[in-house]
């Protein structure tokens, strides 16, 4: 844990007690504040009491009794409309932050030779794998590393501080809405495309969002920035020219003068005056895809920047074990493979990995966001059929009609099943992709969650086959 001492003696309101907000809890509780924490879920408050905190009922005490409301960042900041309690908490003259915001904080108090290094990755699609690549890579470096944010353990959750210990954490656009003092020696955008519109008021509030994560840096930090989307080139423009930082392009579809590239599963380095081939990420077990090449690219520099030396940091891309749920090769029966995409909660994600096969079978849908599957229309001829579930499934196959075969199932069990008795006969290598363009919550609490759903079906459906075969 680590513990935020800068409210000591003071009281400090918890609204949102999941896994980021009971970590602040107890951070805060460490550092010698007096915690109230509320949720709207009684089954959360009666759990949190069990775990020894004091309930705050934040819509009917007095909150200027606060000196800060740390909120969760699932709830609305500003859009579509400030959460009552943020309203609340305005209108009582106190700050609302969120646990990054806190841990930002507990590294300014420290004293100098205690701060560690901070990498702070953000992007449309890739953050999760990106963080968790560069993270392995800095381990199999010999670093002490901690890896958590928005993926895994919530940042004050992790090992305390010390000035050998590196930081990497991934950022969401509603986590760096509450943030204002962090400086990340390594801050990364990857990628900017439209989601969440309706948390920021429309893109141009989504873009400021993850700008945020620039915010403070000087000389001596570095930023590195995707160059394969027009937010993100102009971002990389203005920063290159306000020479704050360091700036390093990224790109996976275009050759460049300086900075890091991919192109045709080959990572270039041209950050020291001349371009070297470092790497076939063809040949790296878990970074399948132009978007993972672009991920490399980006885990790559931010190593270099840290002080890893090209060849180890070669070495821990080749060696990346992957992330579950993001192009997870979850098995193969016969020739029929299944790849488990479930973090695709967007078009723009599932093109992604669409774009890493020339042919496929797709199981698609959920909860669909703004545009549905509109943009990815060019890739239809690369389906040989879909199978579309939940919520989205007519809308869906509205999109596909005339343009790809499909059917609509309704589950992913029955997806599963259909995609293989099509297959199965078929004596060729068939790619079975879940990729589904849509959030879970139609009929999951998260895409992990959807995500095992697809492997349990997969395995369930291998079981019998594998009896067979050995019986």
């Amino acid at each position: 844990m680590i513990p935020v001492g800068v409210f000591g003696g003071k009281k400090v309101a918890v609204f949102g007690i999941g896994r980021s907000g009971l970590a602040a809890a107890r951070a805060l509780e460490a550092g010698g504040a007096q915690v109230g924490v509320w949720d709207d879920d009684p089954g959360r408050r009666a759990a949190a009491r069990a775990q020894g905190f004091d309930l705050a009922d934040l819509g009917a005490c007095d909150l200027s009794q606060f000196a800060a409301l740390v909120l969760a960042p699932g709830a609305p900041l500003t859009h579509p409309a400030p959460h009552r309690y943020v309203t609340r908490a305005r209108a009582a003259g106190i700050e609302i932050v969120g646990d990054i915001e806190l841990f930002a904080r507990a590294i300014a108090a420290a004293p100098e030779h205690r701060r560690p290094k901070v990498v702070a990755i953000t992007g449309t699609n890739g953050k999760s794998t990106t963080t968790a690549l560069l993270g392995h890579m800095l381990g199999e470096a010999g670093r002490d590393v901690r890896v958590g944010g928005n993926i895994g353990i919530a940042v004050l959750d992790l090992e305390d501080m010390h000035g050998g210990a590196v930081y990497v954490l991934e950022l969401s656009s509603y986590q760096l809405d509450l943030t204002s003092s962090l400086r990340a020696d390594v801050a990364i955008i990857l990628n900017i495309s439209p989601d969440h519109l309706d948390r920021h008021g429309g893109m141009e509030g989504y873009v400021a969002a993850k700008k945020r994560i620039l915010l403070n840096q000087g000389h001596g930090d570095t930023a590195v920035i995707g160059v394969d989307d027009a937010w993100c080139q102009q971002i990389c423009t203005e920063i290159t020219a306000a020479n704050k930082r360091t700036t390093w392009p990224i790109s996976a579809r275009r050759t460049m003068g300086r900075g890091v590239y991919a192109l045709q599963g080959v990572l270039y380095d041209a950050m020291e005056g001349r371009v070297v081939e470092v790497a076939d990420l063809t040949r790296a077990r878990a970074l399948t895809g132009r978007h993972n090449w672009q991920n490399a690219a980006a885990a790559y520099v931010a190593a270099r920047a840290l002080g890893v030396a090209s060849s180890d940091a070669v070495d821990g891309l080749m060696s990346f074990p992957g992330l579950a749920h993001r192009m997870e090769n979850v098995g193969a029966i016969g020739k029929v493979r299944f790849i488990n995409d479930s973090k695709a909660t967007n078009a723009e994600a599932a093109r992604q990995a669409m774009t890493a096969y020339p042919r496929f079978r797709w199981i698609a849908g959920g909860r669909a966001k703004a545009g549905g599957i509109d943009s990815l229309a060019d890739l239809f001829p690369s389906i040989d059929k879909a199978y579309l579930v939940g919520e989205a499934s007519a809308d869906f196959a509205t999109a596909l009609a005339g343009r790809a075969p499909y059917v609509e199932v309704g589950t992913i069990d029955a997806a599963v099943g259909a995609a293989f008795a099509d297959a199965r006969n078929l004596g060729e290598e068939v790619i079975v992709l879940f990729s589904p363009a849509c959030a879970s919550f139609d009929q999951y609490t998260d895409f992990e969650a959807r995500g095992d759903a697809f492997r349990a079906a997969v395995h369930a459906l291998a079981a019998p086959k594998a009896r067979e075969a050995t019986g």
